[in-house]
């Protein structure tokens, strides 16, 4: 085996060891890889279509080179002369493994492709576009009194609808003549800001349109609208392409670091996405893109400088400096964005080095600045972005959860697609599994749910369904507060076998059929604690600081953590003790902050004002990040009560250590004076 090559497949992270020879489609099949293929591998559907990373990978420790594939062949040539193939794209049937290669699938090659499951919810708001339409009549020329037709349909729009100094981009003054032409001297006119004309058309044009997007590490969400009257017509979501450089945000600044093009690559990746996203927004929404003429866009702060073109390697080290923590207004084409020619970019501010423009968007969202009681909001993903407080003061982190809620790092995880488990149920005392999937409502225990997963299958288990597998494993007895597989529980039930020097837990054994065998195993379980414990570790932190043991509200957001049963996030450890009606999905709030800055002028100044308010806690440097993660690392926490949990569900006898729930620093702490402070400020 020690001649085999190692063939990693991202955004899967599936991996293994083959010999020099074998085609790329083989091995993803023998490795469960999603791959579609209809030709059987003949080179005739084109249906696999891959692309090969290359550079050094030192998450992997292994270099993808060109060479580790075989050369572009006749096969490959004849179908790209026939049907197209993008220069960077290969086909697996024909393409031969000859070293180490990470191979990237992207979304169009996948037979199950992911569902971004990104909500939308928004509070009410006043509806204030900064882009506005208005229609004029302009002089036509006098020879008598010459003038430019710019100056008079200036002079136009200041009669008619008092807009003063206004100036004009450069596209609309050669539009100029033939729309006032086209249209016998009566034009619509886009307006940016009440500064800048964007768009000019002949006639009467009542129609423009803008995006909100939100550009998460794994996935890109984005919501099209009306900007006339805020109605959203189209929303949709793709994969982001810069996972084939790094699952984790940093694990994509040291790609940056190590490949001098680097951030280049990464930056072309998404914009290339982004334009695939207004396309695909465009489409659905029925409109052409050319009538987007602005959009808005959030993100945590690699993804906001990598989108920018912002080298990002000074956010991988402290002092963790931004470029700018300020609101951005570029023009779309900066960015290579297709749409209008006069679209404008609105980039909501990031408020610190780890806590970005998404955090910004959580805020405006969910206004937890006009709130009387203590809110927390949590934004589950990647990385977790944490805020605390209320109207009196505010306070924000970020914490480095990883990949794992997103199904990576986990052995039969998966990304939200149909087939994937996303609830699951264990009996306590049969420790018997029933589960449900992404395509079907029924129960795996219910009639016809065979029949309603044969097309899709059972192919893995996705976040929420990894949640609630382990949380329901310890309330069940299977997992100890510690984390461990109880394997002396074998003889109780063959769901647990023997796993080298561990145990595993079986939720599914499709081997039968020719499908898979999905258990969780003891490195799933670690896995969850890491991720699970930073957020706890993260959100402990503002309570630390603001003085406070208990939050009266709390809410979870993003792609993911909207998906999580508030129960079993508590069960987990994910979030503090508290009732569980307190306890509420906000959808994607970052995505809605962006909408609401796409739709209101207002809400950008208040965006604005309110992140320069905002109380920036650096968990990288605080000293008791390290002792809060490691106590909350048992499930739910070594240390923290679970009163109202307890109330809802018999715990698990805890094992031996600190009784009762007694903190460490000696407990008794409570809201301090930056709550009573801040009101006399007042």
């Amino acid at each position: 085996m020690s001649g085999d090559s190692l063939v990693i497949f991202t955004p899967s992270g599936r991996r293994g060891r083959f010999e020099a020879g074998t085609t790329v489609l083989d091995a993803a099949r023998r490795l469960g890889v999603d791959i579609d293929s209809v030709c059987g591998g003949r080179g005739i559907c084109g249906r696999c279509q891959v692309e090969q990373s290359v550079g050094e990978f030192a998450k992997h420790g292994i270099t993808s080179a060109p060479d580790h594939l075989t050369p572009f062949g006749p096969v490959e040539a004849e179908y790209r002369d026939l049907k197209g193939l993008a220069h960077e794209r290969r086909l697996s049937c024909m393409a031969h493994v000859r070293g180490d290669v990470v191979i990237d699938v992207p979304p169009e090659s996948q037979v199950y492709r992911q569902v971004v499951r990104k909500g939308l919810d928004v509070r009410d708001f006043h509806l204030d576009p900064v882009v506005r339409l208005h229609y004029v009549e302009v002089e036509p020329p006098q020879l008598a009194s010459p003038s430019g037709d710019l100056h008079r349909l200036q002079v136009a729009l200041e009669r008619e609808w008092q807009l003063t100094d206004l100036e004009a981009d450069l596209h609309v003054i050669r539009s100029l003549q033939p729309a006032l032409e086209a249209g016998k001297y009566g034009v619509t006119v886009a307006v940016h800001d009440k500064r800048t004309i964007t768009g000019i058309w002949p006639g009467l044009y009542e129609q423009v349109y803008g995006v909100a997007i939100d550009v998460g590490s794994t996935t890109i969400a984005g919501h099209l609208a009306n900007l006339g009257d805020g109605a959203v017509l189209a929303s949709a979501g793709v994969m982001n392409p810069q996972i084939r450089f790094g699952e984790d945000l940093m694990s994509r600044v040291s790609y940056a670091m190590m490949n001098d093009a680097g951030a280049g690559e990464m930056t072309a990746a998404v914009r290339t996405a982004l334009n695939g996203l207004l396309a695909q927004l465009a489409n659905r929404a029925g409109i052409k893109r050319d009538a987007i003429l602005e959009l808005t866009l959030v993100g945590n702060p690699i993804m906001h400088h990598l989108v920018l073109g912002i080298d990002p390697i000074p956010l991988g080290s402290a002092p963790f400096a931004l470029a700018t923590d300020r609101a951005v207004t570029i023009r779309a084409d900066e960015l290579d964005l297709i749409t209008h020619p006069g679209a404008r970019v609105y980039v909501l501010p990031c408020i610190a080095g780890h806590v970005g423009a998404d955090t910004a968007g959580v805020i405006l969202a969910e206004a937890p600045h006009e709130s009387e009681v203590v809110e927390l909001v949590v934004d589950v993903g990647t990385n977790a972005e944490i805020v605390l407080g209320n109207r009196y003061f505010l306070l924000a982190a970020s914490s480095p959860t990883g990949p794992a809620f997103e199904g990576a790092q986990i052995s039969s995880g998966q990304r939200a697609a149909p087939g994937a488990i996303e609830r699951v149920r264990i009996d306590r005392d049969t420790l018997e599994p029933r589960f449900r999937v992404i395509g079907s409502e029924l129960w795996s225990d219910e009639p016809g749910f065979e029949a309603a997963t044969v097309d899709t299958g059972i192919t893995g288990i996705c976040g929420s369904g990894i949640v609630e597998v382990i949380a329901e494993l310890f309330l069940a007895g299977v997992i100890t507060h510690d984390g461990i597989v109880d394997g002396s529980l074998a003889a109780r039930s063959p769901r647990i076998v023997a796993d080298g020097r561990t145990f595993s837990y079986l939720v599914h054994d499709g081997s039968g059929s020719g499908r898979l065998r999905i258990a969780v195993t003891q490195n799933d379980v670690r896995a969850i604690q890491l991720a699970k414990a930073a957020l706890y570790a993260g959100v402990r932190l503002l309570m630390d600081h603001a003085g406070i043991d208990t939050v009266d509200e709390i809410r979870l957001a993003g792609a993911f953590g909207s998906q999580i049963d508030p129960f079993h996030a508590m069960v987990l450890g994910l979030i503090p003790d508290a009732p569980l009606d307190h306890v509420k999905a906000a959808g994607n709030a970052a995505g809605t902050g962006a909408l609401i800055a796409l739709l209101s002028a207002a809400a950008r100044r208040e965006i604005e004002d309110v992140v320069r308010r905002v109380e920036k806690i650096e968990t990288a440097v605080e000293p008791r990040f390290q002792e809060h993660f490691v106590e909350a690392m048992a499930f739910p926490h070594r240390t923290a009560p679970s009163t109202h949990l307890g109330q809802v569900t018999a715990l698990p006898q805890r094992g031996a250590g600190p009784a009762g729930g007694a903190r460490p620093d000696g407990g008794g702490r409570r809201r301090r004076a930056v709550v009573s402070a801040a009101k006399e400020d007042r």
